[in-house]
């Protein structure tokens, strides 16, 4: 059976699945927060630029569950990259959850047409570790250019790079490129959401052949896509603010695909990505102020 926790390359562990709130209300996110919480989910992760960090922490808080039982991770915006900038967008963005430590700290993007920004962004976070005040640190949406400029550049290889992926778009070189590095591969979107809402053709939840799949395991479309990301080794954070599919996303630790149905889902992939371009990224484009702090409760012990 698949292990419910990874270890990354600092050693530090990790549930292998978590509640995202990507495009979730602040209004909604405190409710959603405590009930993945009450479940069992032990991984919230936000950022910066969702604008709900800080309902993240107070629905933390509402659990009732002590701060060393919960893994937070949180995203650094283009905006506030830049060595002495990334360090205020921690205080930011922990004032807002409450907390004193992050469990990960990401870089949301790379930026390409900036990359001197990147890389000073990144220093800071290397500082912030090395400081205490993170635990790990990583990236999200790196392309294998994007983490092979990183790597000769900086010193601490990233714990996690957050890449769109579900058996639509495998992503399978970056994937390789993240495993030669002992990076661990976080999915966003992992069962395509984004191929229900983006102009898709047609979308993973209406797949015959994980409809099939589903129907022989007695479980639902979504629970064999997380299952398939679980047992090829890959960390996950689906979203929801219903409890049912909030309960039924992490109900996936008992049953296994065979490795005939693993093959099966592997062979989905259409290389269309539902995203915005890596390269595309640019402040001129996506630059958008992150508030500051403000008042906000005390943090955690």
């Amino acid at each position: 059976m698949t292990e419910t926790r990874i270890v990354l390359n600092n050693g530090v562990d990790m549930p292998a699945i978590g509640l995202g709130v990507y495009q979730t209300p602040p209004e909604a996110t405190t409710d959603a927060v405590t009930e993945a919480l009450r479940v069992g989910y032990r991984l919230i992760d936000t950022a910066a630029a969702y604008l709900n960090e800080r309902e993240v922490g107070i629905g933390i808080r509402d659990s009732g569950l002590d701060r060393s039982e919960i893994f937070i991770e949180t995203k650094v915006w283009i905006s506030d990259y830049g060595y002495d900038a990334t360090l205020h967008a921690f205080d930011k963005s922990a004032g807002k959850l409450g907390v004193d430590q992050l469990d990960l700290l990401i870089l949301h993007q790379a930026l390409p047409s900036r990359f001197d920004l990147t890389l000073d962004a990144y220093r800071a976070l290397e500082r912030l570790l090395a400081d205490g005040k993170v635990r790990a640190i990583g990236v999200s949406n790196f392309m294998p250019e994007h983490l092979d400029r990183l790597l000769n550049e900086t010193s601490v290889v990233p714990a996690v790079n957050q890449i769109e992926l579900h058996p639509y778009f495998q992503e399978r070189a970056l994937q390789k490129v993240n495993t030669q590095h002992a990076i661990v591969t976080q999915a966003w979107s992992p069962i395509g959401g984004i191929t229900s809402y983006r102009d898709a053709p047609k979308s993973t939840f209406d797949d015959p052949a994980l409809l099939d799949i589903a129907q022989q395991h007695g479980k639902s479309a979504a629970q064999v896509m997380l299952r398939w990301h679980l047992q090829e080794g890959r960390s996950v954070i689906p979203k929801s603010t219903k409890p049912t599919r909030i309960a039924e996303n992490f109900d996936v630790f008992d049953f296994e695909l065979t490795s005939e149905e693993l093959a099966t889902i592997d062979g989905l992939d259409t290389e269309v990505r539902g995203g915005p371009e890596p390269d595309a990224i640019t402040l001129e484009a996506f630059g958008k102020e992150i508030p500051e702090a403000g008042r906000t409760a005390a943090a955690n012990p």
